[in-house]
């Protein structure tokens, strides 16, 4: 598309922001305050740094400041530069892609400037539609100069969402023309058919319409980071607590016993009294348990989140070979989210579908085509190995198409006169323009994509459609080139649901061949057609169980008396001024009437691969699916049936419909009504919540319906069900339902819809699409990802995870994403385990140090127990561990559910963890202590000495831990051996290195503990004591998983359990029959037949469509132009 450079202003008195759009969250001066803006908000940081401000203070410092700053600092700088490469890689991503623009239309290489455009982007749908620029800009045409020099004003409304509208006015030459939405090309939408077009550029950027759709791009949280919040709150109580308790001892020694030791406990110098004593402790035992919260914790956590992240890029089973798509990961701190989604938001067009539509089937005179069977009779399954239909005698066959019954052709062959005649009538009862730039090549640009699969079918079995002109169609009937004179279009719209042609055959019969919905059709056929109607109803009812979209084909022979009077009519009705749509429907209506039904036709809406499957493996895990699409009604429900949200086994589907607020509010009333009766109780749980709140209440609880229901609403319903007195209504009624599916809604409605159901349901949500209609909802829901399809870019751009196909979801989910949750449900009970049991051997030996903040271990231990004792056995758990392989996660997706309800890390969880390491603290504390008290080496001499008790404890505290992270871990790899053996040998290794004479000799004052690690390891009943203190802290925990996992089994208990019995189930498919009639499968557009008639979007004939006699087997395959 062409766009003249010189632009104007676009509206007056309103200044326009740059015309960049941005889909990244920081630029170069805002990355730093904006960064750590959103890394302070965890609670935990801002922690660090109010410690660090503590330990400045000389008077309560009992650890170094640097000791916190480092960490501190390589936290935010980790995170930050995360953070940074994360945005970079989508700015770098949308740099790639062209910024386009809203413009108003001012001429195109078509007759009248009309061009002809795909919405697929903006609205989901793939039908072809026109528009058409003002005459006074059509003569413009491709000249530069006259482009360069056109001198207009365009004054038009402010930059809004509203897709279908558009005012302004054009003033040029002193004259001024009213601008509409069918002059505007907007930013999205794809040109078809049109070799060049020039535009005056009216929104650029962020203004344009599809970007006011969008949405902003937020900061997106997991629920445990959340929840961490929550809890590092309830650990500062704790702490607080513990501090205050020891405070308030130390004020009570002091006064009662450590005044009494001045002489060589002194105070310090700026002590006076106990109670100052006591506030000065306070401050620094909050320093020295500070550590039940260590910050080590959160770049654990980011680099769990990054690993994690890699195996989602790494995964070839997600990878596409055919567009060389890897998966990939665009952003590192959701991936936990992943195994929590409770709702799944999608796009239909390029994401549950192709935007592919396949001639699947067809019944002919009573007579089902396109199943395959064997000899013996059987029906067989097609696959790539079934042998296809050939279509070498057809010259002007495509070569794309694909059939497989072969009897068809044969019919064909054999001049059946029913199956000639309704091929004939595909090649002609349609609104398809053909474009042949090179002999026999024939590019069909059809308004929708049913009516291109049609014809391209009559095209491959001998009828091809090749020209047209507002007065006539030539098709090539078997070879022989025939001119058809057209007559008239009857045009189609929603209420007809049908579209006829008339027209007059070379021989000079008048025929009036008709396509539309079945439930329509069946109405308008001569009584002598009841036999057939029952055998093709039959085909329909299979054909539509199979969700295959579905049309009735029929024909009418006139009289040459009656249809002149009847086109005579037909004239004055086309150009009534007043009630010409009435006019024209009874008009219409009285020749279409004792039709000769020929048969049916059913159309693959080409899902792709392993929709249906996937869609069925994500129900089995609970996850519900929403579909929100532009797409029409009847389109959107078919598609529902074909990938198996929707089926003929559920209890109702209910559709609502309604064109006012009151009777929208009905129709989810009674649909709530039929599904639990109960819900309008003044007992029901929510009924009492509702009247309790003055407002709506925050979070509704799940609501069991009576059985399986589906919804289905449409976009004009909808608004008035996302107001503030209804959206109550709707969030109870759908969310019963197992399926909900909202069309023609606009991408602003799907935002609406995500952030409704965020709003009032305690769950994860995840929206799926390809588009750039679906950026709005992509950036709303908890987690975002993007299919990199036919639509473009842009959905990817601003999605959290891609990858190219549907399918892949499951795996996103059920695999990585409840790997991705347990990992860190696991890392996280452990880490709070450790670090209490850790911590809290402080508190314990304040009562017995005076409460003087002196600590336990030696300072160094102190130092290393996170950064090098403890780090790589968790890291190595929470980076390789798995339940169950991937395998057994997709055969048992209902392991999925835990992490759904969030019953691995919780708050109760989280006391759990808290319990454990006070129980394993006092263990640690005393074992140690009583093993130490009076105690005698076997020499003799004395080993009750501090340096001795630190050691023991710090070991007994190494090695419970070292078992409980071996106990936790439930996939063994060589790298969880080598982490926690490893450290266990780096422990042992440092501590005799460190309490070593030579280290002592180097530096005294940072060494202390000389020769204690030797003194103290060699004693028999010190290692006596280290046994009986990992005994009494692993028993109970071993007893009671294993009593758990005996009376109380998890999902993945029983999977584990029953492992090697367990046998894939393979789903022996079945021909299954429906009596729901598919609905009229055209997304037409309304007045495209005049448009044909009137000859205003006709090019100069093809000299490849010439009369007489043309047979594309003869040798020539040529002839003179003319």
């Amino acid at each position: 598309m062409s766009i003249s450079k010189q632009c104007y202003e676009a509206w007056t008195e309103l200044k326009t922001s740059s015309n960049s759009i941005k889909t990244s969250k920081y630029n170069f001066f805002t990355f730093l305050p904006l960064n750590l803006f959103e890394q302070f908000q965890r609670i935990a940081n801002a922690y660090f740094l109010f410690l660090l401000i503590l330990q400045l203070i000389p008077q309560i410092s009992s650890l170094p400041w640097f000791t916190t700053v480092v960490p501190l600092v390589l936290v935010l700088a980790v995170s930050g530069v995360k953070d940074a490469i994360d945005d970079f890689v989508r700015f770098v991503s949308l740099v790639s892609v062209c910024v386009q623009a809203d413009l108003l239309l001012l001429s195109s290489s078509e007759p009248h400037s009309l061009v002809y455009i795909e919405t697929a982007e903006l609205d989901g749908e793939t039908n072809l539609k026109v528009k058409q620029a003002l005459t006074v800009t059509a003569e413009l045409g491709e000249d530069l100069q006259k482009l360069t020099d056109f001198n207009g004003e365009v004054k038009c409304e402010a930059p809004n969402n509203k897709l279908d509208n558009f005012t302004g006015t054009l003033a040029l030459r002193g004259e001024k023309y009213a601008l509409d939405n069918e002059k505007m090309l907007l930013r999205g939408c794809t040109i078809r058919n049109t070799e060049w077009c020039f535009g005056l550029v009216i929104y650029a950027g962020p203004d344009t319409k599809l970007m006011q759709n969008s949405g902003r791009t937020t900061f997106k949280r997991t629920s445990i980071d959340r929840l961490m919040n929550v809890l590092v709150l309830m650990i500062f109580a704790f702490l607080a607590l513990m501090c205050l308790i020891l405070a308030i001892g130390n004020g009570i020694w002091e006064s009662d016993k450590g005044y009494n030791f001045q002489v060589y406990l002194p105070w310090a110098e700026d002590v006076t009294s106990a109670p100052l004593s006591a506030f000065l402790m306070f401050w620094s035992y909050v320093i020295i348990l500070n550590t039940v919260v260590p910050i080590s914790l959160y770049v654990s956590v980011e680099i769990i989140r990054l690993g994690n992240s890699f195996y989602i890029d790494w995964d070839r089973k997600m990878y596409y070979p055919l567009n060389d798509t890897p998966a990939q990961a665009r952003t590192t701190t959701l991936n936990e989210e992943l195994g929590q989604i409770k709702y799944i938001f999608s796009d239909k067009t390029g994401t549950l579908t192709q935007n592919i539509m396949c001639f699947n089937k067809c019944s002919i005179n009573g007579k089902s085509y396109g199943d395959v069977y064997d000899q013996s009779g059987q029906r067989i399954e097609i696959n790539e190995n079934t042998e296809k239909v050939d279509f070498s005698y057809n010259q002007l066959a495509d070569p794309k198409f694909a059939f497989y019954d072969h009897s068809l052709v044969e019919a064909v062959k054999l001049n059946d006169v029913p199956t000639h005649r309704f091929f004939r009538l595909l090649s002609l009862c349609h609104t398809v323009m053909p474009e042949e730039k090179k002999e026999g090549n024939l590019v069909y640009q059809a308004q929708s994509p049913d009516e291109g699969a049609l014809v391209t079918a009559a095209r491959n079995f001998g009828f091809v459609f090749r020209a047209r002109t507002p007065e006539t169609i030539t098709v090539v009937e078997m070879g022989e080139t025939k001119i058809y004179k057209l007559l008239a279009i009857l045009d189609f719209n929603n209420v007809r649901k049908r579209m006829s042609v008339i027209v007059r055959s070379p021989e000079g019969d008048l025929t009036l061949y008709c396509k539309g919905a079945d439930t329509i059709l069946y109405e308008l056929l001569h009584s002598s057609c009841e036999s057939l109607k029952e055998e093709t109803t039959e085909h329909l009812n299979e054909f539509a169980g199979e969700g295959l979209r579905t049309l009735v084909v029929a024909y009418k022979n006139l009289d040459e008396e009656y249809f002149q009077d009847w086109i005579k009519r037909h004239h004055e009705a086309s150009t009534a001024l007043e009630g010409r749509e009435d006019k024209l429907s009874e008009i219409y209506e009285e020749i279409e009437k004792d039709l000769m039904l020929l048969g049916a036709t059913a159309i693959e809406d080409k899902l792709q691969d392993g929709v249906p499957q996937t869609i069925e493996t994500l129900a089995k895990a609970s996850i519900k699916i929403w579909v929100l699409t532009g797409d029409k009604q009847e389109t959107a429900m078919n598609i529902g049936y074909s990938c198996n949200l929707l089926y003929d086994d559920m209890a109702d589907v209910f559709v609502i419909e309604g064109s006012t607020s009151e009777d929208v509010l009905n129709e989810l009333r009674n649909a709530r009504k039929k599904m639990k009766p109960d819900s309008f109780l003044d007992s029901d749980e929510i009924n009492i919540q509702i009247e309790k709140s003055s407002k709506n209440p925050k979070l509704l609880p799940d609501e069991q319906a009576n059985g399986v229901y589906g919804l289905v609403i449409n976009g004009h319903s909808l608004a008035y069900a996302l107001e503030g007195n209804l959206e109550l209504e709707l969030v109870r009624t759908a969310c019963m339902c197992k399926v909900v599916i909202c069309c023609r809604v606009t991408p602003l409605q799907k935002a609406q819809v995500v952030e409704l159901v965020k709003k009032y349901k305690k769950a994860v949500t995840l929206a799926i699409g390809d588009g750039a209609n679906d950026v709005s909802m992509i950036k709303t829901a908890h987690i975002g990802v993007g299919i990199s399809g036919q639509e473009g870019m842009q959905a990817v751009l601003s999605s959290d995870f891609s990858f190219a196909q549907f399918r892949y979801l499951q795996r996103l989910l059920l695999v990585h994403g409840r790997w991705s949750y347990i990992r860190m449900c696991k890392f996280l009970k452990y880490f709070f385990y450790k670090n209490f049991a850790f911590t809290l051997v402080h508190f314990w030996y304040g009562f017995f140090s005076g409460f003087s903040a002196q600590t336990v271990y030696d300072q160094w231990f102190i130092t290393l127990y996170n950064l090098a004792y403890t780090s790589l056995p968790v890291l190595g758990m929470s980076l390789f561990d798995q339940d169950v392989d991937d395998r057994w996660s997709l055969l048992f997706p209902q392991l999925y559910v835990p992490g759904q309800e969030n019953l691995y890390f919780n708050k109760t969880v989280f006391i759990k963890c808290m319990l454990q390491g006070i129980y394993s603290s006092l263990i640690l504390f005393f074992i140690p202590y009583g093993a130490m008290y009076n105690t005698m080496r076997s020499d003799g001499k004395a080993i009750a000495d501090y340096q001795s008790f630190a050691l023991m404890a710090q070991t007994c505290l190494l090695i419970v831990v070292s078992v409980q992270i071996g106990l936790d871990t439930s996939y063994w790899t060589v790298v969880n051996q080598f982490f926690i053996w490893g450290s266990l040998s780096v422990y042992f290794a440092i501590t005799f290195t460190m309490y070593s004479d030579g280290m002592y000799l180097i530096l005294p004052a940072s060494f202390p503990f000389v020769g204690t690690a030797r003194n103290t390891l060699s004693q028999p009943n010190v290692w006596l004591a280290i046994f009986l203190s990992i005994a009494l802290c692993v028993l109970p925990v071993v007893g009671f998983r294993f009593l758990k996992a005996l009376l109380r089994p998890t999902a993945s208990d029983k999977v584990r359990r029953n492992f090697s019995n367990a046998r894939p189930h393979r789903c022996k498919r079945l021909r299954r029959t429906s009596t729901r009639r598919s609905g009229y499968a055209f997304s037409h557009q309304h007045g495209f037949g005049a448009l044909i008639m009137s000859g205003r979007n006709m090019r100069p004939k093809s000299p490849f469509a010439t009369t007489g006699t043309f047979s594309p087997n003869s040798d020539k395959y040529k002839h003179k132009g003319l």
